[in-house]
């Protein structure tokens, strides 16, 4: 992890070939909190009929909350099982004025399936979280529904520390925000022509 007091953008391609040749942390998945969240978008459209680029662009956070810079889009393709994301989030959520800590995941397992789709992704060494995340949409009657399902514990000592008071409650907001930017994404391309 490195912390940076100024939008470090500039240096995500060098961030990110850093990033390739960390490795996963180790975890116990069946020793680890699991958390799942979701949220329903109104439709009648299945998902072979709406636009999921920007979802499989990791275009999952507003940007106020977490800049992702993914391998695939750094070699211009589509993005593919042991992928690294580089991710500055920010802390709080202010771009402009809070510090900013980057860090990586790794894509393991993209999921396309009958009625649901998605990805999972790793945390790498340095993460403040230890774990694995799963972005997947699936069709319901008349809806899609997008659900984040999280197996975690913190990533190191201080995350462990501040975890009640400061690390749970801000992973509660940005998974919220997180919730309601992907069903404006989708609504947005529903209603496209």
């Amino acid at each position: 992890m490195k912390i940076a007091f100024t939008n470090q953008k500039k240096k995500f391609k060098k961030y990110l070939e850093e990033l390739k040749k960390v490795p996963v942390m180790h975890y116990e998945k069946d020793r680890l909190v699991e958390k799942i969240s979701s949220i329903e978008i109104p439709t009648e459209r299945t998902l072979e009929e709406i636009n999921l680029d920007p979802f499989f662009d990791y275009r999952i956070f507003p940007d106020h909350i977490l800049t992702g810079y993914p391998q695939w889009r750094d070699e211009g393709r589509t993005m593919k099982a042991n992928d690294t994301i580089l991710q500055q989030v920010y802390l709080p959520p202010f771009p402009k004025f809070s510090p900013k800590a980057l860090f990586g995941v790794r894509i393991k397992d993209l999921i396309r399936e009958e009625n649901r789709c998605g990805f999972s992704y790793e945390t790498l060494q340095g993460h403040v979280e230890c774990g694995i995340s799963y972005f997947i949409l699936e069709e319901g009657k008349g809806k899609i529904i997008f659900k984040i399902r999280t197996f975690s514990k913190p990533g190191n000592f201080l995350t462990a520390l501040l975890g009640p008071v400061f690390s749970a409650p801000y992973q509660t907001y940005c998974t919220k925000k997180a919730l309601r930017n992907v069903k404006r994404i989708l609504e947005t391309n529903l209603s496209a022509p």
